[in-house]
């Protein structure tokens, strides 16, 4: 259930709600208490009277009395609207200049300029949503794979809000129970069962590490996997990026070395972005220009999600990349690498099966190669690997905001778990649960601030 704040305007406002440029038609939204009164004054119809969800097709008339264009109006009465508030949704024809004409009728009749993000602000305000599917509303308009939207779209129904609300109303029973013992406290009353309490903190906890834990996930949805591919110069990186996004966004050349800077290009593989990162090659070289580009490679690798590291199947992996390779995993577990043998076509002889679906040869698959799809398929159980499958099938997904917030409210969690052991009294329990609870709010707007809500909104586009 969400709940409703103390809006904070109430100006009636209006924005194009529809993207600028050529196009058939183009929506304007206004919202407010005197939506309807703003429309009606440049409509040649009469919608004084109308009811809501009601059709009304008129003529918009300028301030200068000329008639601007033939529209559609859309009437919605508050409670029972997108917002919580009368809105008129205006559709005009396309184009900037016919629907920049109607935006200024609607701002002469008196309606104020929406800032970004300011219609959603008003559902959140007046209960329609909370803060969490408010967000999820951006995401939704910015997803730019299939996964994206998916998360996306399960946030806004309220998975993430289900999950901490569960969470948050089981601390809350108990918090009511500590703070009445302090209200006993010289009767030495004990309302809360220490032992069903330390259980209950002891499973709020693990749920708090499992919503943790789908961070990496939120983020791969909405930001895409970011792949590098490094290896030796002249391994054919540059060549299988090309292979692999289908276009040719790296300089090939037989020269080691070409590569000298970060070249990336994008791909949706198995509906989830991926941003592939081809480095220049690994070696040590007396060239201030190449070193320099083996550094931003390095730099790059550190920050990879995924490293397809390519070798030259003709010479295959030496003593100092398998170092490497071994140091990179002790540093950073968390990146999942990839050795793919590249040049199969120049051996002497093909790999045989035990080779494995990461042997292939990045020129022939420029043309069909099936080895290609089976390294793709192996790229998106590198990243299943590490908990794909779990976003895809509960997605639950939070992101970088709801996941500060949950870490602060399992370190309270963690305090009031310590003091419960240590036996302290109960007002220093009451705090710990207070302190989680209160950041448990701020993820569904349960609690809020004016900081919070700003932060969270000034990420909109205008209109939505």
């Amino acid at each position: 259930m969400t709940t409703q704040h103390e809006p904070r305007t109430t100006e009636t406002i209006a924005a194009l709600a529809t993207a600028r440029g050529t196009a058939a038609l183009a929506v304007l939204r206004v919202s407010g208490p005197d939506a309807v009164a703003i429309v009606d004054a440049m409509f040649s119809g009469d919608l004084t009277e109308a009811e809501g969800r009601t059709v009304h097709v008129g003529w918009v008339t300028g301030a200068d009395g000329r008639r601007v264009d033939q529209v559609v109006c859309v009437v919605w009465r508050g409670p029972h609207s997108s917002t919580g508030e009368d809105v008129v949704e205006v559709t005009c024809h396309g184009g900037d200049v016919v629907a920049g004409a109607v935006l200024r009728a609607l701002f002469d009749a008196g309606a104020t300029p929406a800032t970004p993000g300011a219609f959603t602000q008003r559902a959140f305000l007046n209960g329609k949503l909370d803060l969490a599917q408010a967000e999820a509303v951006a995401d939704l308009i910015h997803a730019e794979s299939r996964l994206g939207h998916r998360a996306a779209v399960s946030a806004l129904r309220g998975r993430v809000s289900e999950a901490v609300g569960a969470v948050r109303e089981a601390l809350v029973q108990t918090a009511a129970l500590v703070e009445l013992e302090l209200d006993f406290g010289e009767e030495d009353v004990a309302f809360a069962d220490r032992t069903q309490l330390r259980d209950l903190l002891d499973t709020a906890d693990r749920e708090l590490a499992d919503l943790i834990g789908t961070a990496r996930l939120g983020a791969l949805a909405r930001d895409g996997v970011r792949v590098v591919l490094g290896g030796r110069p002249n391994a054919g990186k540059s060549t299988l990026l090309n292979a692999l996004v289908g276009d040719d966004r790296a300089i090939v050349s037989p020269t080691p070395g070409t590569t000298r800077d970060a070249v990336e290009a994008e791909a949706e593989i198995g509906g989830l972005r991926v941003r592939f990162v081809d480095t220049a090659g690994l070696r040590e070289t007396a060239d201030a220009i190449e070193a320099e580009g083996t550094r931003r490679a390095r730099a790059a690798i550190d920050r990879a999600d995924v490293l397809l590291y390519v070798v030259d199947a003709t010479v295959g992996l030496d003593a100092e990349e398998r170092t490497f390779l071994a140091d990179l995993a002790e540093r950073q577990p968390e990146v999942a690498v990839l050795v793919v043998a590249n040049k199969t076509d120049l051996l002497a002889a093909p790999l045989g099966p035990e080779a494995g679906p990461l042997a292939l040869s990045a020129q022939a698959a420029l043309a069909d190669d099936a080895r290609l799809d089976a390294l793709r398929a192996a790229l998106l159980d590198a990243v299943r690997a590490g908990g794909l499958d779990a976003a895809e099938g509960g997605l639950v997904a939070v992101n970088e905001r709801h996941r500060a917030h949950l870490e602060a409210a399992r370190e309270a969690i963690g305090r009031a778990r310590t003091s419960l052991d240590a036996g302290d009294g109960g007002d220093t329990l009451a705090l710990d649960l207070r302190d989680a609870l209160h950041h448990l709010g701020l993820v569904t707007g349960a609690v809020t601030t004016e900081h919070v809500l700003d932060a969270v909104f000034s990420q909109f586009c205008i209109g939505k």
